[in-house]
């Protein structure tokens, strides 16, 4: 059944209406009639099947059918930091990490960064990520959005890693090293609920020793992903789908 994340004020205890791009996916793509269900999110937890009652110009209007149980997010909020990479890169990995279950998205700037970031391009860039995290949530039946922040400076991400209960900053010379790993890091904390993760992954360039460094004194953990050299958009999904692995998420424990 297809599922719609709308604003709180669209979603009453009785009706719920689509606006715009939602209106428009489910008349002319799906073809909805009056009488068709479809599944409706607030995007913070509450969740119903509706029923169409009306449709107009712009406009799906539909009545409240039967609340469901929000059931479908990981027990662990892994975040995601990204180095700003080139090209379309961010948005695969915001499609990809969301259709997985990360919890939010955090662009970040760092020395080897290849990317020209660009400010005054940011609020459409933002808008693009967001448009497409909404999409992928609402293919991967997932009951929230992940949240996508404004690009960060270096300086900014490293302050911040206090907020978080674990941080995994991936690093290809632990890899090569053959230290313990992400699952060294994270198997003493798999029995915690609501963990909050941060997981920080460079740029096409990698890290430099002096990025690594600064991030282990903020109390990051250095961890590799396996002895070969992945790219940057396939890093930080490999490291979520392992972390929610050794949560339980996947029948890991």
């Amino acid at each position: 059944m297809q599922r719609y994340f709308v604003p709180t004020e669209q979603f009453t205890a009785d009706t719920v209406a689509l606006m715009g791009d939602d209106a428009h996916h489910a008349s002319r793509v799906m073809r909805m009639r009056v009488g068709d269900s479809f599944i409706v999110s607030d995007g913070a937890g509450r969740e119903a099947i509706a029923k169409v009652t009306d449709i107009a110009a712009g406009r799906v209007d539909a009545a409240i059918e039967e609340l469901l149980a929000s059931d479908r997010e990981p027990a662990w909020q892994i975040t995601i930091a990204q180095s700003l990479p080139k090209g379309d890169k961010m948005e695969l990995i915001i499609q990809k990490g969301t259709e997985i279950g990360a919890y939010a998205f955090v662009p970040f700037e760092s020395e080897r960064m290849i990317v020209q970031y660009d400010a005054k391009k940011e609020a459409k860039r933002l808008e693009r990520w967001e448009k497409i995290a909404k999409e992928a949530a609402e293919q991967a039946h997932r009951s929230r959005i992940p949240s996508i922040a404004k690009p960060h400076s270096w300086k900014q991400l490293v302050g911040s890693m206090k907020e978080y209960d674990l941080v995994l900053f991936c690093y290809e010379e632990e890899g090569r090293s053959g230290s313990a790993g992400l699952r060294g890091a994270a198997a003493p904390l798999a029995a915690s609920r609501d963990l909050r993760a941060l997981v920080i992954v460079g740029p096409e360039g990698g890290f430099t020793e002096q990025e690594a460094s600064e991030a282990q004194v903020a109390g990051a953990v250095l961890v590799g992903l396996g002895k070969r050299i992945l790219r940057t958009e396939t890093a930080g999904i490999v490291a979520l789908t392992a972390l929610l692995y050794e949560s339980g998420e996947m029948g890991g424990l």
